[in-house]
């Protein structure tokens, strides 16, 4: 027991050391990005940095099994430079007892991250995403789905226009039972328009069985008008941003991703790429788990036998491949290609089972 706590505080302490070495260029380069990306709009130092403190967690979090691997190799070859290893063997201790610890300790990483670390990605990101649109266009556009439909909010120079729809197409484009209330630049209702559908045409909605009320006047319903067929209301958004807005589901909070699911299905969307993003999530300790197997089957040995560097070589590349597989499983889930769950569960199993037969071939074999 002493054994498995000693090893398990040393893996956490390298982990924690790459996961800050990679925060730390990571924050660099995306700040120096930022600074370029947006030179035209005479964005501060500060500025720079906040966005890339908002940005940085996201790529942290999408790069996480590389790191866990990184970190796994980094233990391992540090016990065997110091004989640790030789130690531990000749206190009767298997190699596969041995990755236990480690492996405990990933599995709490894992869990942790899922819980705790995937909801402040989704923060940051919704706050990323809200930045960039205001530092670049001087406003933001957002959208929502609940029950009641989808709500969505676009921002111009003059004012923001809040829409709601009780049904849509699957990309947002054409809405239903819609209505726009305009909000001028002192963030008060001057127009209120209820159409029977709105399409999305280049810088504007194109309006079909619209009517518009003034909010300005006295007796808005007296002042009332109907539109023509095809009138349009100018708006800045785009096909592209509108999906964008949904279509990520990292951006959604892993604890709010069951009733987001409900609400984008209630709204007429596809859902398929948010239930793929939750068992994938469900799945992270475990495809953690085999990133520490992968070094430990590749570089659990001593260091006087020879081959190390071929060896660090083959489980990094081992554990991007594990990466690659799983990313290419998440598009073939996404297109509908292969089921769900075996999008999200084929590669971190694989790994751990493949991962557990080389350790064992080494230790016992």
């Amino acid at each position: 027991m002493i054994l498995s706590r000693y090893i398990a505080r040393r893996f956490l302490w390298v982990f924690l050391q790459v996961l800050g070495v990679f925060w730390a260029i990571m924050l660099m380069i995306d700040a120096i990005e930022q600074l370029r990306r947006f030179s035209d709009q005479g964005i501060s130092l500060t500025g720079a940095l906040y966005l890339a403190l908002m940005n940085t967690p996201a790529s942290i979090y999408q790069i996480l099994p590389l790191i866990m691997i990184l970190a796994a190799i980094a233990l391992f070859l540090a016990l065997a430079r110091s004989s640790e290893l030789v130690v531990v063997r000749a206190a009767g201790r298997s190699g596969v007892r041995f990755v236990l610890a480690p492996v405990t300790v990933t599995l709490a990483i894992g869990a942790l991250s899922v819980a705790v670390f995937n909801p402040l990605v989704a923060a940051t990101q919704k706050e990323y995403a809200r930045l960039l649109a205001v530092t670049a266009n001087g406003a933001d556009s957002t959208l929502s789905i609940s029950s009641s439909g989808l709500w969505l909010r676009q921002g111009l120079e003059d004012g923001q226009t809040v829409i709601h729809a009780l049904r849509a197409n699957t990309d947002a484009t054409e809405l239903f039972d819609v209505s726009f209330v305009v909000f001028g630049t002192d963030a008060q209702p001057v127009e209120r328009i209820v159409a029977d559908k709105a399409v999305l045409v280049p810088g504007a909605w194109a309006l079909t069985g619209a009517k518009r009320w003034d909010l300005a006047s006295d007796n808005p319903e007296r002042s009332a008008t109907t539109l023509q067929d095809g009138a349009k209301l100018v708006s800045n958004l785009t096909r592209e941003g509108i999906r964008n807005s949904f279509g990520d589901p990292s951006s959604v909070p892993f604890w709010d991703l069951p009733t987001y699911i409900q609400g984008l299905e209630a709204a007429g969307f596809s859902a398929t790429a948010h239930r793929l993003w939750y068992q994938m999530e469900l799945a992270q300790p475990l495809l953690l788990a085999a990133m520490v197997l992968i070094a430990a089957g590749f570089t659990m040995r001593h260091t006087r036998f020879g081959g190390t560097g071929m060896l660090v070589l083959l489980a990094v590349l081992g554990g991007f491949f594990i990466f690659f597989l799983r990313n290419f499983a998440q598009v073939l889930g996404q297109n509908g290609q292969v089921p769900i769950l075996l999008a999200a569960w084929a590669a971190p199993v694989a790994a751990v089972l493949l991962a557990l037969g080389l350790l064992l071939h080494v230790e016992d074999g």
